[in-house]
């Protein structure tokens, strides 16, 4: 049996999406400013390669209700054949929200077991993760600052994509030195970044839609 969601349940679900969506239009009016500008030259791997030649066209994974039946180089709504010149800022925002949103995933989960010192963030203060966003207000904000002076360091490196050969997604930060040398071993590493960031944008909306339906912790299970 289904637990239905209560009237506290559901005005906390709708206050957390007007916030993420005051957040999104916020960053997205900012960054608009930066949008690669349409011209009427292409690169040469724009003409032969599917988009770009980026990561990700590979495949073969089955896409069940598609006419194409395979993941192989998927673009159902031909966005890259329409908005050539937006390709590699598409590929820049599915790489900055899977890598969010993977961020985002671990630090949903974890707090269920550990806090960090301090009474506010105590499991009798905020018995679940959930309810960290109306109960710790101040964190919300600071999270919200932290966040935003972020993307404002990001958009040197965003303005005028096409110009120059900076790849999307790359901004030289590797202090532990993962990122291989060879050409192969980093197209494989670049496919795994992309594969689970994509999962990590459906979990998280997963994770967030389910624990406030059911008022649970994880797993957020009925």
């Amino acid at each position: 049996a289904t637990t239905k969601p209560t009237n506290n349940q559901t005005n906390q679900l709708s206050t957390m999406v007007k916030s993420l969506l005051i957040a999104a239009t916020a960053l997205a009016t900012t960054a608009s400013a930066f949008a690669p500008v349409a011209t009427t030259t292409s690169k040469a791997t724009s003409l032969n390669e599917f988009v770009n030649g980026y990561v990700g066209g590979e495949g073969p994974e089955p896409i069940p209700f598609s006419s194409q039946g395979t993941s192989v180089n998927w673009d159902p709504c031909g966005l890259s054949e329409r908005a050539p010149e937006w390709v590699p800022w598409f590929r820049e925002a599915e790489l900055k929200h899977g890598r969010a949103a993977m961020l985002a995933t671990v630090g949903f989960v974890v707090p269920e077991f550990f806090r960090i010192p301090g009474e506010q963030f105590t499991f009798a203060a905020v018995p679940n993760v959930i309810d960290a966003h109306d109960a710790l207000p101040d964190s919300m904000i600071q999270i919200f600052a932290w966040i935003s002076f972020l993307e404002a360091c990001t958009f040197p490196a965003l303005a005028n994509m096409n110009n120059y050969d900076r790849q999307p997604g790359d901004f030289s930060f590797d202090p532990l030195g993962f990122y291989p040398e060879d050409e192969a071993a980093q197209k494989r590493l670049q496919l795994v970044e992309l594969k689970n960031g994509r999962l990590a944008m459906i979990a998280i909306g997963g994770m967030v839609t389910q624990a406030t339906m059911t008022g649970h912790g994880f797993p957020y299970l009925p």
